[in-house]
């Protein structure tokens, strides 16, 4: 690679209905196809599970009102990096990068790989009509690892290209969302005694028969589920380097996409209570509830067809996520808090191609170790307090666990990225902007508060205070690798 005749900038190439199908097609991936026990589980109520939907919806909403002013005021690469380093100092905006490379965004593309090789692993079990291993357990590895690296040279050769792949996938993803939803109205309209029958009393009970008796501590978990499921919504802020207009662009798709994720989401949310009652749900265990919803409505070809959404759905997560995450490295690289090479783009597709490379790699050791664990488990040890079993715990699956840690870094430091909003206007209050957050302080202010008892629930809660103990020991990892790096690197400002 020519190293002088490398392009320095990113072209502008989204405009906004691209930006929200980036927004969308990154969001909607596993979550509300599979966290719907999550929350059964800690919310026996029907009304106040659609609640938790719908206020995971509302926070997002929230927060997209206050980042697209920041994302206007900084429509560079790196979204939060560059929000956090600007509000707060290089330490922060370090620290962010940190957690999103290190556990977030990389965890999030190791998951998405490993479900969509699962889930053609059920399409292969149903179409054989077996129980057993139509793959074996590392050869699926090997697939996983395999769509990884395809999608990110896909991806590699263009932001169009890969920005058109997702355009696609996501008006595939949202087509499958609006059938779930009507499935089970097509099923009492063209089935003549359909059994099960979708019925509101499945719905039963609707509200809390004593309102002091809800346990908001495990209300709060089910919100941290659908945080999950929302998660991604900050995405089109990281690449707002790429699209054009961004004063004007940047909010309409944060806005429209997060209205149609709200939408999508309790939507099928009341299709799949009409049909599978919470009790049941919550002892879905690892089966996704749309697969269970999809195989009482339609029998057996119902499990192929949700097999196949989950599977395209993950698909078009996983693109999105690897067509986004390299310019967090890239924003680094050019303040000197990454390696420099990561700043370089492709001379051909001006694609942060490098930084690309180095994503899929450290997704593909997650995979790996991921699968170890799994297939393998860990010794448990003695460090003179106690035993220590670091395997996953009986009652949580692997992907309950990796998206409960990668939640707490996101939460805590997202919560701060829309808390630059006041640190911002403070300092250039009368600044001409295309776009200013309505409602503010209000609207900011009420995401920052909300989002701040839900870390709170994190640490109270015995089922997911360990994820959030191991994330605090991340982040003070992160400390200690800044001070013996940052120093010898110059500050660079937007």
């Amino acid at each position: 690679m020519n190293e002088k005749s490398t392009p320095v900038s990113l072209p502008r190439v989204l405009g906004p209905w691209m930006a929200a199908a980036l927004v969308v097609g990154t969001v909607i991936g596993s979550g509300v196809f599979r966290k719907g026990r999550n929350v059964a589980e800690n919310v026996p109520e029907f009304g106040l599970a659609i609640g938790v939907w719908i206020l995971g919806g509302l926070l997002a909403l929230l927060g997209s009102l206050a980042i697209a002013e920041v994302a206007g005021r900084f429509p560079r690469a790196g979204g939060n990096y560059v929000f956090l380093r600007e509000a707060y100092g290089r330490l922060f905006g370090f620290l962010w990068g940190w957690v999103e490379f290190g556990i977030i965004k990389t965890a999030s593309i190791a998951v998405l790989a490993t479900m969509f090789t699962d889930s053609l692993h059920n399409v292969f079990q149903l179409a054989f009509r077996t129980t057993g291993e139509v793959i074996a357990f590392w050869p699926r590895q090997g697939i996983t690892i395999a769509v990884i690296a395809v999608l990110s040279l896909v991806n590699a050769r263009g932001t169009r290209l890969g920005a058109g792949v997702q355009m696609v996938l996501t008006i595939l993803k949202v087509g499958s969302l609006i059938g779930l939803a009507l499935l089970p109205l097509l099923v009492l309209a063209f089935v003549a005694d359909p059994h099960p029958r979708p019925t509101a009393t499945n719905m039963a009970p609707l509200w809390p028969s004593d309102w002091a008796q809800v346990n908001w501590g495990k209300f709060g978990a089910a919100v941290v589920a659908v945080l999950w499921a929302y998660h991604g919504w900050m995405n089109l802020s990281t690449m707002a380097e790429d699209v054009k207009e961004p004063q004007r662009n940047l909010p309409l798709g944060l806005l429209g996409g997060v209205l149609v994720l709200i939408v999508l989401y309790v939507s099928a949310n009341v299709a799949f209570y009409s049909t599978v009652p919470q009790p049941e749900m919550a002892g879905l265990g690892n089966t996704p509830v749309a697969t269970e919803f999809c195989f009482r409505l339609i029998g057996a070809a119902g499990t192929i067809v949700a097999s196949a959404i989950v599977m395209t759905s993950v698909f078009g997560a996983l693109n999105g996520n690897i067509l986004v995450a390299p310019r967090l490295l890239y924003a680094m690289g050019d303040d000197g808090l990454a390696p420099k090479r990561l700043r370089k783009l492709h001379p051909r597709y001006r694609t942060p191609a490098r930084a690309m490379g180095v994503y899929a790699v450290w997704s593909i050791v997650l995979v790996l170790a991921g699968g170890i664990l799994k297939h393998y488990g860990l010794p448990a040890f003695d460090l003179g307090f106690g035993p220590v079993d670091l395997n996953v715990p009986e009652k949580k699956t692997l992907f309950d666990v990796l998206t409960d840690f990668a939640m707490f870094g996101a939460v805590s430091f997202e919560t701060l990225a829309v808390a630059s909003l006041f640190v911002f206007r403070f300092r250039d209050p009368g600044r001409d902007l295309a776009y200013r957050c309505p409602g503010y302080p209000v609207v900011p202010a009420l995401y920052v508060l909300i989002m701040a008892a839900v870390l709170a629930n994190m640490f109270l809660n015995p089922e997911q205070s360990t994820e959030a103990i191991f994330g605090v020991a991340f982040v003070a990892v992160g400390v200690g690798v800044y001070f013996a790096i940052g120093r010898f690197t110059s500050p660079k400002r937007v």
